[in-house]
């Protein structure tokens, strides 16, 4: 008996809403001007943070699909220390880097202000949702275990 627990084949109709979330919020970030780049970037971000291999692994793989950069790949956790990314994915990446860590108490809220003051109120939100739901996917992945597989 195998003691990984696959959660996204065990509740597979749990996962399948996940899944569902994140389409929605793919259509939210078109609708608010934020491209697939930005997001994979959001995507890779969190990732890292996490330590999650599979999600790595997957949105390195769509980020290049998008037609991102091996250079902006290989910088993305040093992306302060650079000028390669924009304002606009600059202000994703702070975000998504708040949202996963949640600073504490009044730190927070000013982290939050900071960054409503860079975003639209619709790119906010759907940055925020993407990083909730990023977070998700790579507990699911990591808690099941899930492999990389060699190409």
């Amino acid at each position: 008996m195998s003691s990984k627990v696959f959660l996204d084949k065990e509740h597979r109709p749990v996962y399948q809403a996940l899944a569902a979330t994140a389409a929605a919020i793919r259509t939210a970030a078109e609708d608010a001007g934020l491209g697939r780049i930005v997001m994979e970037l959001v995507n890779l971000r969190v990732s890292q943070l996490n330590g999650c291999a599979f999600c790595l692994d997957l949105h390195t793989r769509q980020a290049r699909e998008a037609g991102e950069s091996e250079q902006r790949l290989a910088v993305l956790p040093a992306w302060r220390d650079t000028d390669l990314f924009d304002e606009t994915e600059r202000a994703a990446l702070g975000l998504a880097e708040a949202l996963t860590h949640l600073p504490a108490g009044e730190d927070r809220e000013a982290v939050f202000a900071k960054y409503r003051g860079q975003l639209t109120p619709e790119q906010f939100s759907v940055l925020s949702w993407a990083t909730v739901a990023m977070n998700a996917f790579n507990r699911v992945s990591i808690i099941s275990g899930h492999p990389v597989r060699a190409r």
